[in-house]
């Protein structure tokens, strides 16, 4: 019996919401980052206000920018090509209601927070455990509304962009549940169950690896369907796909350990981050291959065409990331340019290069296809992309520079055998000229994504005059059941195969990409005896813990590292070299990813408390020349002792050494400690305002003073 056509509809009122979520919180994240760039070569931009300092906005723009802009691009680019490739409208409509809603809700949470000081203190993953929470809930609606669209689809076989989304499903959970385990202390705080080298392993397991299957694998996914309909071609190489997609989940996964050289981690598990990123050299270039030569054929379109423009940059700039990343990873070169701004520079070439360009190339596709009109003006189209490339140009060779200018100073040494720049705030101020430029073209690029928002929607104003009929199309096709399964006859039989069960394809790509995970942090952390002990290093005072979680708030992390690595030049300017044993009751760890400011691993009594309380007050009162913003609000605002003995009792659990007396007079102790502090700083010449022993700066010296002073060396002046 014949089997009949089926008759359905695509949803694409999602995909339109997604689109307008992709453009406004676009806009937004980058507005932040030219905000805080700007802050960096003109520190009284900070305005001395607590939520619009540098150290509170800078996690904002990296959440906007990667969940808040590329994520709502990739559920946009993944909604219509997802229902078009599966001939299938979504699993449930309902279910895409609460997934976008509720990934409104955890950006805009995330907004309000963040600013606030509410943060875990983790890279790309400094939202507190509620919202991870939600972030769980939201993610899993998505998993079950995708994974139900391939049960209920009319197309056998999955296009290679559906292997990449599913990819993407599996193990941003997976990544995200680990790293993300907490013991809540209130509603907004929580400690890492990790501590020390263990956490840190973690967090950059899931930070290269939310880089890798958040901002890579959905976004080649993008590439695998727009590339190919906007160049009116099919993919170059199926075979090559093939080999893209497996070697790319297998490997990444194991990369993580790279943003961790010369630092306290031990050296097999440095070894296998550098190994295997290295090796992602290859089915990196693969996939850029793949993408640039679909564009056989089509070269004279690719002239006149600015979608395909955006397109083939952006799969540059992902050639061009995928390379630098690699060889940042190489021991050598890492000494150079880990902890400055080059790593700004790669970073930004992947996110406003690779998954900005490929975000605008998508939408611009997709504008006419959503509502039914051509986009309003194709110069402005062009406009936007040459805006885009000169800024992201800019930026980028500024940073770059600036990374190199900064590395080579640190370890630059005079003829005498000392450091030719012993103070670090004279390598700081050698680079506000990069600054500027790096605003500059900040400001470039944001004004491209002002064009595309006028373009898009006026675009929008003209479907609405026209009246054009936005409901759902329909279309029609066989039930699965009735399609030819034809891996018999296809020249690589085995994968045609899988590619016609998808579930079996998820659970090969899960056992892909677990692999290399547990491989390379359970015996870190299962094994105890790979992190040896010091004894002389004791837990933090309750005063020094709730400095700790105010340097945290702050966003110190953002500037200052605290992590000597064993190089001449560090130990000559702080001291001794950070041992793995130093951590184990640092929740979460504070090893840092950029120093604008000096290493604070020895800070600990290498200044009186004076310095400290003038420091924070006015860094330039100090040190010279420094951009720091003030901390004005340090020095009115009560210390919150309500979570005190709380805390310790959470950390006990946890493993650290209060005893009971210790948690029950936790209080009492944090004001013991405060007093003396007090009574030393007005010894040292600081006229005490009345309860200043109860005030948040005296918490931030406690704990300042602290970090180092566990190992005996001797501090470097």
């Amino acid at each position: 019996m014949e089997a009949k056509l089926e008759t359905f509809k695509y949803d694409d009122a999602i995909v339109r919401k997604f689109v307008l979520a992709t453009v406004i919180w676009g806009f937004v994240g980058m507005l932040v980052g030219v905000i805080i760039a700007a802050q960096l070569a003109y520190w009284p931009l900070n305005l001395g206000v607590e939520w619009l300092s540098f150290g509170r906005l800078r996690p904002l723009h990296t959440n906007a920018v990667i969940f808040a802009f590329a994520g709502n691009a990739i559920f946009a680019g993944i909604y219509y090509s997802t229902q078009r490739l599966l001939k299938a409208r979504m699993f449930h409509d309902t279910l895409s209601a609460i997934h976008f809603w509720g990934w409104q809700l955890i950006i805009v949470s995330a907004a309000i927070t963040l600013p606030l000081g509410v943060t875990v203190s983790k890279e790309y993953a400094e939202l507190e455990w509620p919202i991870d929470i939600a972030i769980t809930l939201i993610w899993v609606v998505f998993a079950v509304n995708f994974i139900g669209t391939l049960i209920t689809r009319r197309e056998r076989h999955i296009y290679v962009s559906i292997w990449f989304y599913l990819a993407t499903i599996v193990t941003v959970a997976m990544l995200h549940i680990v790293n993300s385990l907490a013991v809540p202390v209130s509603l907004w705080t929580s400690y890492s169950i990790f501590a020390g080298v263990q956490d840190a392993l973690v967090q950059w397991w899931y930070g290269h690896n939310a880089v890798a299957f958040f901002l890579t694998t959905p976004f080649l996914g993008l590439m695998y369907y727009f590339m190919p309909k906007a160049a009116e071609r099919p993919v170059y190489s199926y075979r090559l796909s093939i080999i893209h997609f497996w070697s790319l989940v297998f490997l990444y996964i194991w990369a993580g350990p790279h943003h961790l050289l010369y630092s306290s981690l031990p050296e097999w598990a440095q070894t296998i981050g550098v190994v295997f990123s290295v090796a992602l050299i290859a089915p990196s270039w693969g996939g850029m291959i793949n993408g640039l030569l679909t564009l056989r054929g089509a070269w004279d379109k690719l002239r006149t065409d600015p979608i395909l423009k955006f397109l083939v940059v952006g799969i540059t700039f992902y050639g061009m990331s995928t390379f630098e990343g690699p060889m940042m990873s190489i021991k050598f070169i890492n000494s150079l340019t880990h902890y400055t701004d080059y790593t700004i520079g790669h970073v930004h070439s992947g996110a406003l290069g690779w998954n900005g360009f490929i975000a605008f190339g998508m939408i611009y596709w997709l504008i006419p296809r959503l509502w039914g009109v051509p986009v309003y003006s194709q110069r402005l189209v062009s406009a936007h992309f040459w805006t885009s490339t000169i800024g992201i140009v800019l930026y980028i060779t500024a940073m770059w520079t600036a990374g190199i200018t900064q590395g080579l100073m640190w370890r630059a040494y005079g003829p005498d055998g000392n450091l030719l720049y012993p103070e670090f705030v004279i390598t700081v101020t050698k680079l506000i000229p990069f600054y500027w430029i790096r605003v500059v073209g900040g400001l470039i690029y944001i004004s491209g994504v002002v064009i595309m928002i006028y373009n898009t929607f006026k675009t929008i104003a003209v479907s609405k005059a026209q009246s054009i009929d936005l409901s759902d199309p329909e279309f029609q096709a066989l039930p699965l059941s009735a399609t030819h399964d034809d891996h018999g006859e296809h020249p690589n039989p085995w994968h045609r195969a899988l590619e016609g069960k998808p579930l079996l394809f998820t659970g090969l790509t899960l056992v892909a990409v677990i692999i290399g995970g547990p491989a390379t942090y359970i015996p870190l952390i299962a094994i105890r005896s790979n992190i040896a002990t010091i004894a002389s290093v004791k837990p933090y005072t309750p005063l020094e813990l709730e400095g700790r979680d105010i340097y945290r708030s702050e966003g110190c992390y953002n500037c200052h590292s605290q992590m000597v690595r064993p190089f001449r030049d560090e130990l000559d300017r702080y001291g001794e070299y950070s041992k793995a044993g130093e951590y184990i009751y640092d929740r979460p760890f504070q090893f840092g990813s950029k120093r604008t400011g000096p290493d604070l691993h020895r800070v600990g009594g290498k200044y009186l408390h004076f310095w400290h309380y003038k420091h924070m007050q006015d860094p330039r009162s100090t040190s010279a020349g420094s951009i720091m913003p003030a901390y004005p609000w340090l020095y009115t605002k009560v210390l919150d002792k309500s979570l005190t003995q709380k805390k310790l009792a959470v950390l006990q659990g946890l493993g650290h050494p209060y005893t009971n007396e210790e948690v029950r007079n936790a209080v009492v102790d944090l004001d013991a400690q405060a007093l003396k502090i007090r009574d030393e700083l007005v010894a040292q010449g600081v006229s005490a305002p009345e309860g200043l022993e109860n005030k948040q700066i005296i918490a931030m010296i406690a704990y300042l003073q602290k970090l180092g002073t566990d190992v005996k060396v001797k501090n470097v002046n």
